[in-house]
């Protein structure tokens, strides 16, 4: 074989996170998948720059960024949010959606059999709501939020807040 007949590299294969829930959780918001960041920190919106824990902190009047780790998700169980993705496992080379391949979904209708009070589920995103026809199946109100990703450049931070915002309010995960 030539150097120029070398085959390409096959992309990674990532396994995601476990869920962050709670049983009374009241809204379960979905991701598509970790990004690089977060698998490596081993933590949900792990990027510096995604705004998913600026959003929250803003809803919840409380700077989550100052905390550690598992005082955010003590937080976020706390107000009656449950944390996870579609995916389990896919194979991507670095973090866009674009990028995922033979991705293998999580059993969202499993979980959410477990949250007796489950009010809602919220897609962060456009590829999380490719998945809206399974979490309609729960027969919940399901929601498609901008992405809370930097790659979601076209949505000001007041805009997506603004849209968080009321789907939160609409579940009574606002702060008092």
């Amino acid at each position: 074989m030539t150097a120029k007949q070398v085959p390409a590299a096959q992309p990674a294969r990532w396994q995601g996170l476990a869920p962050i829930w709670a049983p009374d959780a009241r809204l379960l918001l979905l991701g598509s998948f970790p990004s690089v960041a977060s698998l490596a920190s081993q933590q949900y919106y792990g990027h510096p720059r995604n705004q998913f824990w600026p959003l929250l902190s803003a809803l919840w009047g409380q700077d989550l960024r100052v905390l550690g780790y598992e005082e955010r998700l003590s937080a976020a169980r706390a107000r009656g949010l449950a944390i996870w993705d579609v995916y389990a496992a896919c194979e991507r080379d670095g973090s866009l959606d674009s990028a995922i391949r033979a991705a293998e979904p999580n059993d969202l209708l499993g979980l959410a059999a477990r949250m007796p009070g489950l009010q809602a589920v919220a897609h962060n995103g456009g590829e999380s709501a490719r998945h809206i026809k399974v979490t309609q199946r729960l027969g919940l109100p399901v929601y498609r939020l901008p992405s809370s990703s930097p790659a979601n450049a076209s949505w000001s931070f007041e805009r997506k807040l603004a849209a968080w915002r009321e789907v939160f309010a609409r579940h009574g995960l606002l702060a008092p």
